[in-house]
């Protein structure tokens, strides 16, 4: 088949032949060179792999560097316990929050794939100056012993320079990579729809394996070998992700960016307010929506109107006072699938919040996990050879990459037979399932901290560097956090992308991975708040420095009860969730 057999010029574009519309996509995609997307050439598990490697070695970076990097603020920046905690916190936290800028950049103007593609540049500056900065005589901090280093200004300027342009990196990234990946099965059909749930199982499955080597080998690297190799080969997996990325290009399709978003939001809430007075019909057919079948919206298709938050839908509501000459004002007239763009939103919102202390939950594994580890005996069985504390949190990955071809090849199709639901679960029902998991490893983390506090008084282990207790018994809770994973991050990668707009997608991924953030900012609030009130009088607190003199397991205990009035407050939220339905396709 020829060029002029598949494409046909209408008003100078280039469109497809009516025949032959079942050859491409119906979501609005286009290949590289911005023509329609070929099923038969472009997306599916055809370029899944390129974006998987992608992804795989991205975290595999991300991970190799921030897994263990509470000790080097302990141990070479000379911070205190609670100071690094809440310094590992803040930049964790940073980079799950720059997300929102990469993707307000996606949704608005560049599109995902040149989002990743620039971001990849500042990353990789980012790491090469983290790794200078642990390399170069007069850069690094100044060591008396192994773990006894201290920096001046200059070099702890550096370091954090060079840290937050890695989260200003994989802001860029995080929010697109798992949506770039989702946009390779058309939404429009249904046995590529089905394959669209498997892709984030098999997303997050990638990550785990990037966080179980960056977990295992590049931690003892780091703590056997030197911060410039620990550094240094998280920035060449960070090159190898960009390349990986790139070889997939004619493969790819490309959603088209729609414009900015939060002007589209904004128009709604402007006419909304202007129209206060105006009586909303009953006869919701009479709201303002263009003829067409694609929406207004550059790329995207039209929602179907819901009857919640009615108040909007006074922006949809046509009055002779809307039209300025021959169009539209768009500030006093918004079309439904405007309005329910703001709705939609809206009604994420709780569902997000309850994010927030799962991943204060989980922020644990590169905090407290860490340090109460640090405190325990390090030997593998009875061997000489001992592993980092940080090395533990490789059971996470374990869990998921255990659990993820658990869930995908057995509970699935197992719930399916009785739910009837394509994916088994709906993807609250699996978030919520999560968030049951999760409280089981704090409890776990309480429970070893607890044991572990009264054998150290009844041993007098106070001054102890590890006291004999293997560090192993640490497993459980970090299986735990691994299995509730599992449920709920894949399940919310995939609700916020399923559930937003078609032209906001990268903006609410970026929304659920700024739960990350949040509970990072949380935690390091708990931290400060707990510090503060438990040593007044001159009283040692929860986390002192030696947290042998401590109570560590009153602040797995508040993270416990905590997480379960969230799960109450998740549970009500549930009920009372409205999925939302797209109408029509883009051909």
């Amino acid at each position: 088949m020829g060029e002029d057999d598949v494409y046909t010029k209408l008003d100078g574009r280039v469109e497809p032949i009516a025949e032959d519309d079942d050859v491409y996509t119906k979501d609005g995609t286009v290949d590289y060179k911005g023509n329609p997307a070929n099923k038969k050439v472009t997306g599916t598990w055809k370029a899944c792999p390129f974006i998987l490697g992608t992804e795989c070695c991205e975290r595999l970076a991300y991970y190799g560097m921030s897994s263990n990097l509470i000790t080097y603020f302990k141990g070479h920046l000379h911070q205190s316990s609670a100071k690094a905690a809440k310094s590992n916190s803040n930049w964790s936290g940073t980079c799950y929050l720059t997300p929102l800028l990469g993707a307000f950049l996606a949704d608005a103007y560049l599109g995902r794939y040149k989002t990743i593609a620039s971001f990849s540049i500042i990353y990789i500056i980012g790491m090469t100056l983290l790794t200078l900065s642990a390399s170069i005589p007069g850069m690094k901090p100044t060591c008396v012993s192994k773990d006894d280093c201290y920096a001046n200004s200059g070099q702890t300027a550096a370091c954090f320079i060079a840290l937050y342009l890695i989260a200003l990196g994989t802001g860029g990234i995080k929010p697109c990579v798992s949506s770039y990946g989702a946009d390779q099965f058309d939404d429009d059909d249904e046995v590529e729809k089905k394959h669209k749930g498997s892709f984030f199982n098999w997303f997050y499955f990638s990550i785990n394996v990037g966080a179980l080597i960056a977990s295992s080998v590049l931690v003892w690297v780091q703590m056997n070998e030197g911060w410039s190799w620990g550094f240094g080969i998280p920035a060449v997996a960070m090159a190898i992700a960009v390349v990986s990325f790139f070889s997939g290009t004619r493969l790819y399709r490309n959603q088209k960016p729609g414009g900015s978003p939060l002007t589209r939001i904004i128009q709604v809430l402007v006419a909304s307010v202007r129209k206060y007075k105006v009586i909303v019909p009953e006869d919701k057919s009479l709201l303002y929506e263009i003829a067409d079948a694609e929406s207004v919206i550059k790329g995207s298709r039209k929602l179907d109107h819901t009857n919640e938050f009615r108040f909007f839908d006074k922006a949809a509501v046509e009055e002779p006072t809307d039209h300025i000459k021959d169009s539209i004002d768009p500030w006093r007239l918004a079309t439904v699938t405007q309005v329910e763009e703001l709705k939609s939103i809206i009604r994420l919102l709780p569902v997000w919040v309850t994010g927030i202390i799962f991943a204060a939950v989980y922020n644990q594994m590169s905090n407290f996990f860490v340090l109460q580890g640090t405190l325990m005996d390090l030997h593998v069985g009875k061997s000489s050879f001992e592993i980092p504390a940080a090395s533990l949190s490789v059971f996470d990955p374990l869990s998921v990459i255990i659990w993820v071809p658990i869930y995908d090849q057995f509970i699935v199709p197992f719930a399916r037979k009785f739910t009837g639901h394509r994916n088994g679960l709906t993807t609250l029902q699996r978030m919520g399932i999560g968030l049951f998991i999760s409280i089981f490893s704090m409890v776990c983390a309480a429970i070893l901290e607890l044991i572990r506090l009264r054998s150290v008084k009844e041993n007098n282990y106070y001054d102890w560097e590890h006291m004999p207790m293997s560090v192993f018994w640490q497993s459980p809770q970090y299986f735990l956090i691994g299995a509730a994973e599992v449920f709920t991050f894949i399940g919310q990668l995939d609700f916020f992308y399923d559930q937003a707009p078609d032209a906001m997608r990268s903006l609410c991924s970026a929304l659920a991975l700024s739960t990350v953030a949040l509970g990072n900012y949380f935690n390091s609030l708990l931290v400060t708040i707990v510090t503060n009130v438990t040593t007044k009088n001159n009283k040692p607190g929860w986390i002192p420095d030696n947290l042998n003199y401590g109570h560590l397991d009153y602040f797995f205990w508040m993270l416990a009860v905590l997480s379960v009035l969230n799960l109450g407050a998740f549970l009500l939220i549930a009920q009372w969730y409205t999925y939302k339905k797209a109408v029509g396709y883009i051909r």
